[in-house]
Protein backbone atom coordinates (compact mmCIF):
# COMPACT_ATOMS: atom_id res chain seq x y z
CA UNK A 1 0.00 0.00 0.00
CA UNK A 2 1.45 3.09 -0.99
CA UNK A 3 1.56 6.90 -0.28
CA UNK A 4 2.67 9.32 -2.89
CA UNK A 5 4.82 11.83 -0.89
CA UNK A 6 5.27 14.81 -2.54
CA UNK A 7 3.08 17.32 -4.51
CA UNK A 8 4.97 17.60 -7.67
CA UNK A 9 4.42 15.40 -10.65
CA UNK A 10 7.33 12.92 -11.42
CA UNK A 11 8.01 12.71 -14.80
CA UNK A 12 10.83 10.02 -14.41
CA UNK A 13 7.96 7.47 -13.72
CA UNK A 14 7.56 4.69 -16.16
CA UNK A 15 5.48 5.69 -18.91
CA UNK A 16 3.60 4.17 -21.88
CA UNK A 17 1.82 5.30 -24.63
CA UNK A 18 -2.13 4.56 -24.26
CA UNK A 19 -4.03 5.94 -26.98
CA UNK A 20 -3.91 8.53 -29.17
CA UNK A 21 -1.40 11.20 -27.53
CA UNK A 22 -2.13 10.02 -24.02
CA UNK A 23 0.46 8.91 -22.14
CA UNK A 24 0.21 6.95 -19.15
CA UNK A 25 2.36 6.99 -15.86
CA UNK A 26 3.26 3.72 -13.60
CA UNK A 27 2.89 4.42 -10.04
CA UNK A 28 3.56 0.82 -7.81
CA UNK A 29 2.21 -0.97 -10.63
CA UNK A 30 -0.44 0.96 -12.08
CA UNK A 31 -1.08 3.49 -14.67
CA UNK A 32 -2.32 6.93 -14.33
CA UNK A 33 -2.84 9.75 -16.45
CA UNK A 34 -1.20 12.68 -14.79
CA UNK A 35 -4.52 14.42 -14.44
CA UNK A 36 -5.65 10.98 -12.33
CA UNK A 37 -2.30 10.63 -10.68
CA UNK A 38 -2.19 14.46 -9.15
CA UNK A 39 -6.31 13.38 -7.89
CA UNK A 40 -4.90 10.70 -6.38
CA UNK A 41 -1.89 12.35 -4.62
CA UNK A 42 -4.25 14.60 -3.34
CA UNK A 43 -6.55 11.76 -2.05
CA UNK A 44 -3.97 9.93 -0.40
CA UNK A 45 -2.18 12.72 1.08
CA UNK A 46 -5.84 14.61 2.41
CA UNK A 47 -8.65 12.01 2.90
CA UNK A 48 -9.15 10.35 6.06
CA UNK A 49 -12.34 8.73 5.81
CA UNK A 50 -15.44 8.82 8.74
CA UNK A 51 -15.89 5.13 10.57
CA UNK A 52 -19.56 5.91 9.12
CA UNK A 53 -18.38 6.49 5.46
CA UNK A 54 -19.19 3.88 2.29
CA UNK A 55 -16.79 3.71 -0.66
CA UNK A 56 -17.55 2.14 -3.80
CA UNK A 57 -14.26 0.64 -5.07
CA UNK A 58 -14.53 -0.66 -8.86
CA UNK A 59 -12.09 -0.65 -12.25
CA UNK A 60 -13.57 1.34 -14.70
CA UNK A 61 -16.85 0.16 -16.33
CA UNK A 62 -17.57 -2.36 -14.02
CA UNK A 63 -21.42 -1.32 -13.03
CA UNK A 64 -20.01 2.02 -11.20
CA UNK A 65 -22.99 4.32 -12.34
CA UNK A 66 -25.58 1.70 -11.43
CA UNK A 67 -23.69 0.89 -7.83
CA UNK A 68 -23.77 4.42 -6.85
CA UNK A 69 -27.43 4.35 -7.28
CA UNK A 70 -27.83 1.54 -5.67
CA UNK A 71 -25.49 2.26 -3.00
CA UNK A 72 -27.48 5.76 -2.86
CA UNK A 73 -31.10 4.72 -2.35
CA UNK A 74 -30.42 2.63 -0.03
CA UNK A 75 -28.67 4.74 2.30
CA UNK A 76 -30.74 7.85 1.48
CA UNK A 77 -33.91 5.64 1.14
CA UNK A 78 -36.16 8.48 1.92
CA UNK A 79 -34.29 10.67 -0.59
CA UNK A 80 -34.44 7.95 -3.24
CA UNK A 81 -36.29 10.26 -5.68
CA UNK A 82 -32.66 12.35 -5.40
CA UNK A 83 -32.42 10.28 -8.56
CA UNK A 84 -35.18 11.31 -10.77
CA UNK A 85 -32.75 15.17 -10.88
CA UNK A 86 -29.60 13.87 -10.36
CA UNK A 87 -26.95 12.01 -12.19
CA UNK A 88 -25.76 9.36 -9.85
CA UNK A 89 -21.89 10.60 -10.01
CA UNK A 90 -23.21 14.08 -8.68
CA UNK A 91 -24.44 12.12 -5.84
CA UNK A 92 -21.52 9.56 -5.33
CA UNK A 93 -18.99 11.92 -6.52
CA UNK A 94 -15.62 9.74 -7.41
CA UNK A 95 -12.59 10.85 -5.04
CA UNK A 96 -9.56 11.13 -7.05
CA UNK A 97 -11.47 13.27 -9.96
CA UNK A 98 -14.70 15.06 -8.13
CA UNK A 99 -13.50 15.87 -4.21
CA UNK A 100 -9.64 15.75 -5.33
CA UNK A 101 -7.09 16.77 -8.34
CA UNK A 102 -7.82 19.91 -10.79
CA UNK A 103 -11.43 19.51 -11.97
CA UNK A 104 -12.67 18.67 -8.35
CA UNK A 105 -16.01 20.27 -8.43
CA UNK A 106 -17.93 18.33 -4.90
CA UNK A 107 -17.59 19.34 -1.51
CA UNK A 108 -14.61 18.86 0.73
CA UNK A 109 -14.96 15.14 2.72
CA UNK A 110 -15.33 16.37 5.96
CA UNK A 111 -19.07 18.37 5.00
CA UNK A 112 -21.79 15.65 4.51
CA UNK A 113 -23.03 15.34 1.07
CA UNK A 114 -25.74 17.65 0.10
CA UNK A 115 -28.12 15.09 -0.13
CA UNK A 116 -27.42 12.96 2.28
CA UNK A 117 -29.90 12.34 5.54
CA UNK A 118 -26.67 12.28 8.09
CA UNK A 119 -23.15 12.94 7.42
CA UNK A 120 -22.54 9.77 8.74
CA UNK A 121 -23.70 8.22 5.47
CA UNK A 122 -21.36 9.88 3.42
CA UNK A 123 -20.60 7.93 0.50
CA UNK A 124 -17.79 8.45 -2.40
CA UNK A 125 -16.21 6.43 -5.43
CA UNK A 126 -13.19 5.82 -6.03
CA UNK A 127 -11.27 3.75 -9.20
CA UNK A 128 -7.68 3.27 -7.09
CA UNK A 129 -6.85 -0.45 -6.59
CA UNK A 130 -6.46 -1.41 -3.08
CA UNK A 131 -2.67 -1.79 -3.40
CA UNK A 132 -2.46 1.75 -3.45
CA UNK A 133 -5.81 2.83 -1.88
CA UNK A 134 -5.66 -0.03 0.90
CA UNK A 135 -3.90 2.46 3.53
CA UNK A 136 -6.25 5.17 3.35
CA UNK A 137 -9.04 2.53 3.38
CA UNK A 138 -8.46 0.35 6.32
CA UNK A 139 -7.29 3.80 8.57
CA UNK A 140 -11.07 3.77 9.82
CA UNK A 141 -14.24 1.24 10.29
CA UNK A 142 -15.69 2.74 6.86
CA UNK A 143 -17.01 0.15 4.66
CA UNK A 144 -15.85 -0.72 1.22
CA UNK A 145 -18.02 -2.02 -1.54
CA UNK A 146 -16.28 -3.74 -4.68
CA UNK A 147 -18.14 -4.38 -7.82
CA UNK A 148 -16.29 -5.87 -10.51
CA UNK A 149 -17.03 -7.65 -14.60
CA UNK A 150 -15.94 -9.79 -16.47
CA UNK A 151 -13.27 -8.91 -17.92
CA UNK A 152 -14.61 -8.46 -21.70
CA UNK A 153 -17.72 -6.84 -21.19
CA UNK A 154 -15.35 -4.64 -19.12
CA UNK A 155 -13.60 -3.89 -21.92
CA UNK A 156 -15.63 -3.43 -24.78
CA UNK A 157 -17.70 -1.08 -22.54
CA UNK A 158 -14.38 0.84 -22.12
CA UNK A 159 -13.85 0.62 -25.87
CA UNK A 160 -17.39 2.56 -26.27
CA UNK A 161 -16.94 4.95 -23.56
CA UNK A 162 -13.09 6.23 -24.87
CA UNK A 163 -14.73 6.67 -28.00
CA UNK A 164 -17.53 8.97 -26.92
CA UNK A 165 -14.97 11.39 -25.79
CA UNK A 166 -13.27 14.52 -27.40
CA UNK A 167 -9.50 12.66 -27.70
CA UNK A 168 -11.72 10.37 -30.24
CA UNK A 169 -13.17 12.20 -32.64
CA UNK A 170 -10.63 12.83 -34.92
CA UNK A 171 -8.90 9.34 -34.51
CA UNK A 172 -11.67 6.57 -32.73
CA UNK A 173 -9.74 4.29 -30.89
CA UNK A 174 -9.39 0.04 -33.12
CA UNK A 175 -10.78 -2.46 -30.86
CA UNK A 176 -7.54 -4.66 -32.32
CA UNK A 177 -5.58 -1.44 -29.90
CA UNK A 178 -8.32 -1.59 -27.21
CA UNK A 179 -7.91 -5.52 -26.69
CA UNK A 180 -3.52 -5.57 -27.11
CA UNK A 181 -3.68 -2.50 -24.38
CA UNK A 182 -5.92 -4.18 -21.65
CA UNK A 183 -4.35 -7.79 -22.28
CA UNK A 184 -0.98 -6.25 -21.37
CA UNK A 185 -2.20 -3.93 -18.68
CA UNK A 186 -2.12 -0.61 -19.90
CA UNK A 187 -5.25 0.75 -19.18
CA UNK A 188 -5.87 3.20 -16.72
CA UNK A 189 -5.84 2.20 -13.17
CA UNK A 190 -4.87 -1.04 -14.89
CA UNK A 191 -3.98 -4.16 -15.18
CA UNK A 192 -7.11 -4.76 -14.75
CA UNK A 193 -6.75 -8.47 -13.08
CA UNK A 194 -4.66 -6.98 -10.29
CA UNK A 195 -7.26 -4.51 -9.67
CA UNK A 196 -9.87 -7.23 -8.95
CA UNK A 197 -7.63 -9.71 -6.83
CA UNK A 198 -6.59 -6.73 -4.68
CA UNK A 199 -10.28 -6.58 -3.40
CA UNK A 200 -11.00 -9.87 -3.76
CA UNK A 201 -8.64 -10.35 -1.69
CA UNK A 202 -9.61 -7.99 1.57
CA UNK A 203 -13.01 -9.46 0.68
CA UNK A 204 -12.16 -12.92 1.82
CA UNK A 205 -10.25 -11.86 5.05
CA UNK A 206 -12.29 -9.18 5.88
CA UNK A 207 -15.86 -9.60 4.85
CA UNK A 208 -17.28 -6.98 7.82
CA UNK A 209 -15.37 -4.31 6.29
CA UNK A 210 -15.22 -5.55 2.18
CA UNK A 211 -18.21 -6.65 0.25
CA UNK A 212 -16.89 -7.96 -3.10
CA UNK A 213 -19.86 -8.78 -5.71
CA UNK A 214 -20.08 -8.98 -9.44
CA UNK A 215 -21.77 -7.00 -12.09
CA UNK A 216 -22.99 -10.72 -13.39
CA UNK A 217 -24.66 -11.29 -9.65
CA UNK A 218 -26.03 -8.46 -9.15
CA UNK A 219 -27.99 -8.96 -12.66
CA UNK A 220 -29.06 -12.28 -12.16
CA UNK A 221 -29.88 -12.25 -9.07
CA UNK A 222 -30.80 -8.24 -8.20
CA UNK A 223 -33.26 -8.50 -4.86
CA UNK A 224 -31.10 -11.44 -3.57
CA UNK A 225 -28.00 -8.72 -3.70
CA UNK A 226 -29.57 -5.88 -2.77
CA UNK A 227 -31.08 -7.20 0.33
CA UNK A 228 -27.04 -8.17 1.43
CA UNK A 229 -25.62 -4.62 0.49
CA UNK A 230 -27.92 -3.54 2.93
CA UNK A 231 -27.42 -6.30 5.55
CA UNK A 232 -23.27 -5.63 5.08
CA UNK A 233 -23.87 -1.34 5.29
CA UNK A 234 -25.67 -1.99 8.76
CA UNK A 235 -29.29 -0.67 7.45
CA UNK A 236 -31.35 -3.91 6.68
CA UNK A 237 -34.74 -3.56 5.08
CA UNK A 238 -37.86 -3.64 6.50
CA UNK A 239 -40.04 -5.31 3.87
CA UNK A 240 -39.94 -6.51 0.75
CA UNK A 241 -41.80 -3.05 -0.80
CA UNK A 242 -39.15 -1.42 0.43
CA UNK A 243 -36.49 -3.63 -1.65
CA UNK A 244 -38.60 -3.44 -4.64
CA UNK A 245 -38.49 0.26 -4.63
CA UNK A 246 -34.56 0.77 -4.42
CA UNK A 247 -34.69 -2.41 -7.33
CA UNK A 248 -37.21 -0.36 -9.90
CA UNK A 249 -35.86 2.78 -8.94
CA UNK A 250 -32.31 1.41 -9.74
CA UNK A 251 -33.16 -0.40 -12.72
CA UNK A 252 -30.80 0.67 -15.53
CA UNK A 253 -33.92 1.10 -17.96
CA UNK A 254 -35.27 3.59 -15.24
CA UNK A 255 -32.07 5.47 -14.62
CA UNK A 256 -31.52 5.91 -18.35
CA UNK A 257 -34.90 7.42 -18.99
CA UNK A 258 -34.39 10.15 -16.24
CA UNK A 259 -33.68 13.55 -18.64
CA UNK A 260 -30.40 14.18 -16.38
CA UNK A 261 -29.15 10.80 -17.55
CA UNK A 262 -30.30 11.28 -20.93
CA UNK A 263 -28.67 14.54 -21.05
CA UNK A 264 -25.79 15.31 -23.97
CA UNK A 265 -24.01 17.81 -21.85
CA UNK A 266 -20.41 17.09 -21.12
CA UNK A 267 -19.85 15.90 -17.79
CA UNK A 268 -17.68 18.59 -15.53
CA UNK A 269 -14.90 15.75 -14.31
CA UNK A 270 -14.22 13.83 -17.34
CA UNK A 271 -14.71 15.06 -20.91
CA UNK A 272 -17.55 13.09 -21.71
CA UNK A 273 -21.21 13.17 -22.06
CA UNK A 274 -23.63 12.38 -19.09
CA UNK A 275 -25.81 9.89 -21.62
CA UNK A 276 -22.37 8.31 -22.42
CA UNK A 277 -22.65 6.36 -18.74
CA UNK A 278 -25.67 4.48 -19.69
CA UNK A 279 -25.40 1.86 -22.53
CA UNK A 280 -26.56 -0.92 -22.59
CA UNK A 281 -25.52 -2.99 -19.53
CA UNK A 282 -25.67 -6.30 -20.82
CA UNK A 283 -24.24 -9.41 -19.93
CA UNK A 284 -22.35 -10.90 -22.74
CA UNK A 285 -22.55 -7.70 -25.00
CA UNK A 286 -18.71 -8.61 -25.94
CA UNK A 287 -20.21 -11.23 -28.21
CA UNK A 288 -21.13 -8.90 -30.25
CA UNK A 289 -18.01 -6.86 -31.20
CA UNK A 290 -15.00 -9.30 -30.21
CA UNK A 291 -13.35 -11.99 -32.57
CA UNK A 292 -13.02 -15.43 -31.56
CA UNK A 293 -9.38 -14.85 -31.08
CA UNK A 294 -9.85 -11.57 -29.17
CA UNK A 295 -11.88 -13.78 -26.71
CA UNK A 296 -9.87 -16.80 -26.40
CA UNK A 297 -6.94 -14.81 -25.58
CA UNK A 298 -8.22 -12.70 -22.68
CA UNK A 299 -9.83 -16.38 -21.74
CA UNK A 300 -6.65 -17.52 -21.41
CA UNK A 301 -5.04 -14.74 -19.20
CA UNK A 302 -8.42 -14.82 -17.13
CA UNK A 303 -7.93 -18.51 -16.82
CA UNK A 304 -4.24 -17.85 -15.64
CA UNK A 305 -5.18 -14.75 -13.31
CA UNK A 306 -8.44 -16.05 -12.03
CA UNK A 307 -7.93 -19.60 -11.60
CA UNK A 308 -12.04 -19.82 -12.15
CA UNK A 309 -12.48 -18.05 -8.36
CA UNK A 310 -13.94 -14.80 -9.72
CA UNK A 311 -16.92 -15.69 -12.33
CA UNK A 312 -17.61 -19.03 -12.33
CA UNK A 313 -21.12 -18.60 -14.16
CA UNK A 314 -19.53 -16.61 -17.11
CA UNK A 315 -17.47 -19.00 -19.12
CA UNK A 316 -18.32 -17.43 -22.78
Amino acid sequence: MAQIQNQGFDSSMPQEKWMGDVVLYQFHGFWFSPLLLQGTQELLNQFKPLSGDVILASFPKTGTTWLKSLLYSIINRSSIDQLAGNHPHELVPQLELQVYGPRAVSAPPHLPSPCSTSPSNRIFGTHLPYQIFGKNAISSDCRIVYVARNPKDTLVSYWHMVNTMEMAKRDPWSLEEAVDKFCEGFFPYGPYYEHVLGYQKESIGRPKKFFFVTYEELMSETKTQVKKLAEFLGCPFDNEEQVEEVVRSCSIETLRNHEVNKSSDMSKFIPMPLNSFFRKGQVGDHKNYLTKDMIERIDRITSDKFHGLIFKHEAD
